[in-house]
């Protein structure tokens, strides 16, 4: 880099900008597949450099055919948050900055941030004021810091130190999940030791919700440490698990409770939404994504936990080059498994700043409300069936009408790929319940009403096309 990063960073401004103010008008999709991004993208290593502002051209010139418009407003393919400007550039200083969240003299400006940031976070969300917050990349980690407070508290119970003795020799925890469990749960679950495949799975109803009646049969006679994993939002219908009913269910067996609430816990910041996850905040711990609902930049997950002393008991460690931390200070690399780690707490500060209490539950009703928008207005076409309940953000479409269902699948499939192609709205593949479905998954900050008519019209359209292909 030149000595002067001046023109370096005004140029990388002036693309940057110029992006998202054309994303609105671009295709909603990749122009290259990852094929051709890997020809975009192949070279020799190189054997001498570029200048600084020669590289940033030549990545701009290599990424963007590449690029998803996940920040564009007519995406809806995966639960992805439209990385507010706001956000953008508190990260951009975050990168200025530069700053490595390992402990608060380290980055005593970043760990302050995290602490407020967590703070107004759990406030927001209802969850127990003397909650602990681990600022990690994203639900999985939220997840795997959750479930690993879990471990440690309910082999604590009956006498065990994970932390010091592992899982040798030690008493064995069960883990009790819904049916439809979402993937980045078990992963978590993986990573601990806990085994994704030794679950004990319970029943749920048509919108993916756990059933009390099967949670409290399973339970009978349960003994020895538990671990109960509940979901607000799940990831195709959005619905959340009855808490009010389930919670008293586990407690009743000394389980701990953890929530997978990627992006449903956020329906606690709204109050036109909140009565969806009543009962979340009488659980022991919660994962969720900045990077979704919030709107932060990637990568931004939260690690809530109601017991801090769990919280640090799972995570803490300590090296003698590191600094003390004096009673009552809060040391960040407590709550979370890396030691060196980006400063999220800077972009959640900024958009929690930038949106206060009201404007977080306006933007997360409006997604909702476009949701269901879109789902209302294409189920007035014949051979357009919506799934399930548009109670949150997600809205699950089907194909064919009564058709067999394999050949629903089929048509379902070609009119996704028809709508991608399109490039008007994305829009994803997802398997529910062994039925492919069109999965629409509206969580950026700038879909508006308009997005939501062109997405309609882009959905009924590839199907119109798709059927008059197979008449007859």
């Amino acid at each position: 880099m030149s000595q002067d990063p001046g023109a370096l960073f005004a140029r990388a401004a002036a693309l940057a900008t110029a992006y998202r103010r054309e994303i609105a008008d671009a295709k909603q999709r990749p122009d290259h597949n990852y094929s051709a991004a890997v020809v975009d993208w192949d070279a020799t290593t190189p054997e001498h450099g570029l200048p600084a502002e020669a590289v940033l051209e030549e990545l701009v010139t290599r990424a963007t055919p590449g690029l998803h418009a996940s920040t564009g407003p007519r995406f809806f393919g995966w639960v992805i948050g439209a990385s507010h400007p706001a956000g953008v550039a508190a990260d951009w200083m975050t990168s200025t900055w530069g700053q490595n969240v390992g402990n608060h003299q380290a980055a005593p400006a970043a760990s302050a941030a995290e602490l407020v940031a967590g703070r107004w976070l759990v406030d927001i969300l209802g969850l127990p004021a003397e909650s602990s917050v681990g600022f990690v990349t994203g639900a999985t980690m939220a997840n795997l810091v959750g479930l690993a407070a879990g471990r440690s508290e309910v082999l604590r119970r009956v006498g065990w130190d994970v932390e010091a003795d592992g899982l040798f020799g030690a008493p064995p925890i069960r883990v009790v999940v819904g049916e439809d469990v979402h993937v980045s749960a078990l992963s978590a679950l993986q990573f601990l030791g806990l085994g994704h495949a030794r679950v004990t799975r319970i029943a749920t109803d048509a919108e993916g919700r756990m059933i009390p009646e099967a949670l409290q049969a399973a339970l009978a006679g349960t003994t020895g440490p538990l671990i109960v994993m509940l979901q607000a939002g799940q990831i195709n219908t959005g619905a959340s698990d009855p808490f009010p009913e389930i919670v008293p269910i586990a407690r009743a067996h000394g389980a701990w409770i953890h929530v997978d609430g990627a992006f449903g816990l956020w329906a606690q910041a709204s109050p036109a939404y909140a009565h969806l996850a009543a009962g979340v905040e009488l659980c022991d711990s919660w994962a969720t994504d900045g990077h979704k609902w919030l709107q932060t930049p990637y990568d931004c997950g939260f690690a809530i936990v109601r017991d801090p002393e769990a919280h640090r008991r799972a995570m803490a460690f300590g090296a003698s080059y590191l600094p003390a931390v004096a009673a009552g200070e809060r040391d960040p690399t407590h709550y979370v498994p890396e030691l060196s780690r980006r400063a999220r707490g800077f972009t959640t500060w900024a958009m929690l700043r930038h949106y206060g209490r009201s404007g977080l539950a306006a933007m997360v009703a409006h997604c909702c409300a476009m949701a269901r928008q879109i789902a209302t207005t294409v189920a007035t076409e014949p051979g357009i069936s919506v799934v399930n309940e548009v109670v949150l953000n997600q809205a699950i479409l089907c194909f064919g009408g009564n058709l067999p269902l394999e050949e629903s699948n089929r048509l379902t499939l070609a009119t996704i790929a028809r709508l991608q192609a399109d490039g008007t709205a994305f829009a994803g593949a997802s398997q529910w319940r062994g039925q492919w479905l069109m999965r629409v998954s509206v969580s950026g900050h700038g879909t508006t009403e308009a997005d939501a008519r062109l997405t309609a019209d882009a959905i009924t359209t590839s199907w119109r096309a798709v059927r008059g292909q197979n008449a007859g």
